[in-house]
């Protein structure tokens, strides 16, 4: 692969030093360095997670092979423990919002999905004194909410793994889409809440949660729906119920499994709302595809700093790949075409098939010309 299809190569032309040095003086690190700055540790970073480094003294060894500046290992690990996680966050962030798509595919539901969950990456407890979490583990979570259209993340927070899901979700909680979520998010005082301030939301609901005078909606089932209720009802027990009532549609999966949801959307079919949680299943996906890829299980460090620094890093690397995967792949013919499993492992071996090189850079040469003239005009 030409290098100016590489990852960094690429990452330079989104985010510029530049932009990287002001992230920093904002969040207020003073960066002292003279060579080995934030700048090139963001590098070894987004390096580590695509090439799978097991290791800081092992990443050091191997940064020249990938254009990288050489610096002992010693000094990666210092630099990644010392700069504040917030600049990779607030990195991550800002190029989310430079990747993020113009083009939409057309809707099928009323709003975007937003798909909102978490997962957790675990060591042993003496690793991580900080973030205690069961018996003799220690662990960390990432809370994301994922576009279900776009497949990227919109935000991230970071917390210890003990942390419950349910308190975090507020932060992760835009009124402009439709919230689809498992049952650790279904708090009946929250429910209540969504529904008095607008917040459309699809949850499914404890299997031990009581339907309350239940009511069922008119509807024209199709014969092979797989929806058994459509109803509203009020949630839960005397000692503790919603105050509001609420749509529940019961449904089965793939697996014949029962599901149910609560929602607060009136106006689309029962047949819908059960394809919007089944939507659900892009956010495992997604996680599973970020363990198994970008390295996050195996954590180099120790201190919050280079624990939260290497993996926002490492979502930064998912943002990238998707952004160009799904600007270049609708254009490829046929014989070309690649899923994104193939499409990633390729770029990383530096194996991708020629039409996809040129239609990438030109991609990146086109967002580089209309940046300049943006920031021109600006």
């Amino acid at each position: 692969m030409k290098k100016s299809t590489t990852i960094l190569s690429i990452l330079q032309s989104i985010l510029s030093q530049e932009e990287v040095e002001s992230v920093v003086k904002e969040v207020g690190y003073e960066d002292k360095a003279r060579k080995f700055t934030v700048h090139p540790l963001l590098q070894y970073w987004c390096t580590a997670a695509y090439e799978e480094w097991p290791s800081y003294r092992a990443g050091a060894d191997r940064a020249s092979l990938s254009g990288l500046p050489e610096v002992h290992y010693s000094r990666f690990s210092s630099k990644a423990s010392e700069v504040p996680f917030a600049v990779f966050k607030e990195l991550l962030h800002l190029l989310i919002r430079k990747c993020n798509r113009e083009i939409r595919r057309k809707l099928a539901f009323p709003k975007e999905l937003l798909l909102i969950d978490s997962t957790t990456v675990t060591v042993g407890k003496t690793r991580l004194p900080w973030a205690p979490y069961h018996g003799e583990r220690a662990g960390i979570k990432l809370h994301v909410a994922l576009q279900a259209e776009t497949q990227q993340p919109l935000q991230v927070v970071e917390t210890v793994g003990s942390r419950h899901d349910g308190p975090v979700s507020e932060s992760l909680t835009p009124s402009s889409f439709i919230l689809v979520m498992d049952r650790a998010y279904g708090k009946l005082e929250r429910l209540d809440r969504y529904k008095i301030e607008g917040q459309s939301f699809v949850i499914r609901l404890r299997d031990n949660i009581h339907l309350e005078k239940p009511k069922a909606l008119r509807r024209q089932s199709p014969t092979d729906s797989p929806v058994i209720r459509d109803i509203t009802c009020q949630l839960g027990t005397p000692q503790c119920r919603s105050e509001k009532r609420h749509r529940v549609v019961i449904f089965r999966d793939f697996e014949g499994r029962e599901i149910r949801v609560v929602t607060d959307l009136m106006q689309v079919t029962a047949e819908q709302i059960a394809q919007m949680y089944k939507a659900r299943w892009q956010i495992e996906v997604f996680f599973r595809w970020i363990k198994q890829h970008l390295n996050l299980a195996t954590l180099f460090g120790t201190t919050e700093n280079a624990v939260y620094g290497q993996l926002f890093s490492a979502l930064m690397v998912y943002v990238l790949l998707t952004w160009l995967f799904d600007a270049v792949s609708t254009g490829m013919p046929r014989h070309a075409r690649l899923s994104f499993v193939q499409f990633s492992r390729f770029f990383v071996l530096g194996k991708l098939p020629v039409e996809w090189i040129v239609c990438i850079q030109r991609f990146i040469q086109t967002y580089v010309s209309v940046e300049v003239r943006v920031t021109k005009s600006g």
